[in-house]
């Protein structure tokens, strides 16, 4: 079987749009690889520690932060 993981961030105009311009994303990538033959698993969390960054003598320095990507899953063939 061959898998597929696909990064998904949405976008929403606050002032116009609800959450239904998120579903409707959503579902565009996910019709956009079902014509290219791979099948949906499901949508996936991943969470990563972003290392700080020291900056040039303090000057700049950020710290470090834990960030969440929401990833799709898709797989292609036969187990």
């Amino acid at each position: 079987m061959e898998y597929k993981v696909v990064p998904f961030t949405a976008t929403l105009n606050q002032k116009n749009e609800t959450t239904a311009a998120i579903a409707s994303q959503l579902e565009n990538l996910i019709k956009q690889f079902t014509n290219q033959g791979w099948e949906y698993i499901r949508l996936e969390s991943v969470s990563t520690y972003v290392q700080p960054d020291p900056g040039c003598f303090g000057l700049g320095a950020k710290p470090g932060y834990l960030a969440s990507y929401q990833m799709v899953v898709f797989s292609k063939g036969a187990i």
